[in-house]
């Protein structure tokens, strides 16, 4: 004689069972999400994905300057007298993370540190003194001389 789920707790017992492996094989197909990477001006903040990112490896040479080229899509209005804060993950700060402004690189050497800010006028003054009315920002985290990952902001200058 066999036993069947007769009653209604063994028919529940069956359901959720059921539903947990379910969910377990739902998330096991789901990617891991980017790290994030924030600015934030006068208490406003926006927050992106990176635009190229390869699960902490390195980016091909191919790759990033693409990604670099990449329209930012979020933005921020800001003033030239704001300060421009920037945050990342830690593990982004763990490998280090510089800033290029419109595809070309702004520092030298990486951060290590997971905030900071920068006066807004140091977005919109060109070398040849005219100012700009916006600059994509490339946060770019690095590991050595390799790119990892890439995150993109438009500022936008207050009028």
């Amino acid at each position: 004689m066999t036993v069947a789920f007769s009653s209604g707790k063994g028919r529940r017992i069956g359901v959720a069972l059921g539903a947990v492996s379910a969910g377990l094989l739902v998330l096991s197909a789901c990617s891991k999400p980017t790290p994030l990477a924030t600015v934030t001006v006068n208490g406003d903040t926006v927050t992106a994905e990176a635009a190229c990112y390869n699960d902490g490896k390195a980016l091909k040479t191919s790759e990033y300057q693409t990604c670099l080229n990449k329209k930012a899509e979020k933005s921020i209005e800001v003033a030239m007298d704001d300060k421009v804060r920037f945050g990342v993950d830690p593990e982004i700060a763990d490998n280090g993370w510089t800033l290029f402004i419109d595809g070309q690189q702004a520092e030298q050497e990486p951060y290590k540190k997971t905030y900071r800010s920068i006066s807004g006028s140091a977005f919109f003054s060109s070398q040849t003194g005219e100012t700009a009315n916006k600059a994509q920002i490339s946060v770019v985290e690095t590991k050595g001389k390799e790119l990892i990952g890439i995150w993109h902001f438009q500022l936008n200058k207050a009028s």
